[in-house]
């Protein structure tokens, strides 16, 4: 199974933030033109949360929240869970699983070097099982 180094290798989309003064239809507007569920609030390119379509709607909507006038600080996942680069996606599955969460920062150093969503670890899954199917399909027919 990859580890996170490995995925985060292969992904050509840099990292995607907005700043905890940013209005939250400020990140939902960058989160509709990036096609992302969920945006890293960083202050000063330290990780101080994250903000998902989740906290949105049961934080904001729910709530009466205007968009065009909350902050994101006032909405966002300020306890974030994180995990570093050497993380394998098996691990990460049971991590986002067990959690409840749909996109888990990578963190290495200190600094943020990536995110890692539920759907690149299904993905990730899905390739390596395939890959076992392919070569056991090859071995039972030589």
């Amino acid at each position: 199974m990859k580890t996170l180094r490995q995925i985060l290798a292969s992904k050509d989309r840099p990292l995607i933030s907005v700043s905890p003064s940013d209005s939250v239809y400020q990140a939902l507007s960058v989160m509709a033109y990036n096609n992302v569920g969920a945006v890293l609030v960083l202050d000063q390119g330290k990780l101080v949360g994250i903000f998902s379509e989740r906290d949105y709607a049961r934080k904001g909507i729910l709530q009466g929240k205007a968009s065009k006038d909350t902050p994101v600080r006032e909405l966002m996942t300020a306890r974030v869970y994180y995990v570093t680069l050497d993380r394998s996606v098996d691990e990460c599955m049971a991590i986002m699983t067990d959690r409840h969460f749909r996109h888990l920062p990578i963190i290495e150093d200190d600094q943020v070097v990536g995110i890692v969503s539920i759907g690149d670890v299904v993905k990730e899954t899905i390739s390596a099982q395939q890959f076992i199917i392919d070569q056991l399909e090859k071995y039972i027919t030589g």
